[in-house]
């Protein structure tokens, strides 16, 4: 087909090579515009840009889509493919391609809908996720669903590895869906309102770690929340950021929530509210992330320290 794609960040990228490859045409590549990064805040370009040029791709970065329908005309694209995009598409945007807009949306619709469906799915404590092309319309990933793929969700799975291997996943149903789409083989499926959910934006403020929660919660939290924006808890007044956990381990007595039980190369063994959580990789404040075994060389980390005070 003749697409006009439109995406920003990274998750975004396999999607766009995956296309390419099964010698689709890409007219036009959307993306934002390059924001300020790193210490110096010069602009950067994004990695759908970067993949874009690397491969002689036409790309525009307008602020918004208001006004742009006339361009995206006179292109002609049978579809557009709208991933992580971060700008919101106007009804005469939406209107132009013969197929529509189709998203890959990061959950099985309409579970997660919103920003954050990846995390949200691992905090809530889901077994299983995937992700769903749909059909765009005016509402917030409200469209009928074309194409399904499941994964399940591991014990050990953080975001991030999950983000990898959705994004994986969606390259490969997108392709398949537009195969299917373009001999007539997919019906547009009405998403049941009744069962969405909404994965609102992580914020910072979620972040710090309530030992007294059931140490479920707590383990499906520190994976969730990484790489952003990564769970974190006090030890002597300073912030150590928690970045994974291993198998919940029982409690041996009774103690009090954020007590270390124990801390050594294996982990370090906090108290929770029902069960021990194990921390297998954490940062102290302005030091770089280790390994327990790493960490404990240089800080002194002793059964009967407390954690959160």
């Amino acid at each position: 087909m003749n697409l006009v794609f439109a995406g920003t960040p990274a998750f975004v990228v396999p999607a766009l090579e995956a296309l390419i490859r099964a010698g689709h045409k890409i007219l036009a590549v959307y993306t934002q515009p390059d924001r300020p990064a790193g210490r110096g805040r010069r602009l950067a370009a994004g990695p759908v840009k970067e993949f874009a040029l690397a491969h002689g791709l036409e790309v525009r970065q307008p602020e918004r889509l208001q006004g742009r329908a006339g361009e995206l005309r006179a292109l002609n694209p049978e579809a557009m493919i709208v991933i992580a995009y971060g700008v919101i598409l106007p009804p005469d945007v939406l209107a132009v391609p013969k197929y529509g807009c189709l998203n890959v949306h990061a959950s099985l619709l309409p579970r997660w809908r919103g920003a954050a469906p990846i995390a949200r799915a691992l905090e809530a404590g889901d077994t299983v996720t995937g992700v769903t092309v749909m059909q765009m319309d005016a509402g917030l990933d409200t469209g009928p669903m074309l194409l399904k793929a499941e994964t399940p969700i591991r014990d050990t799975d953080t975001a991030q590895t999950l983000h990898d291997r959705l994004a994986e996943i969606g390259a490969q149903t997108l392709v398949a869906a537009l195969e299917q789409l373009g001999r007539g083989a997919l019906r547009p499926e009405p998403q049941n309102a009744a069962q969405a959910g909404y994965a609102k934006k992580l914020k910072k403020e979620e972040a710090r770690i309530d030992w007294s929660a059931p140490a479920a919660v707590i383990h499906r939290k520190i994976r969730a929340f990484n790489p952003y924006p990564v769970a974190c808890t006090a030890f002597n007044g300073r912030v150590l950021r928690l970045w994974e956990v291993g198998p919940l381990e029982p409690a041996p007595t009774r103690g009090t929530p954020g007590e270390i039980v124990r801390a050594d190369a294996g982990g370090i063994r906090v108290r929770a509210g029902d069960a021990i959580v194990n921390v297998t990789r954490l940062q102290a404040e302005g030091a770089k992330a280790l390994s327990a075994a790493e960490f404990l060389n240089g800080t002194r980390l002793a059964p009967g320290d407390r954690l959160g005070a």
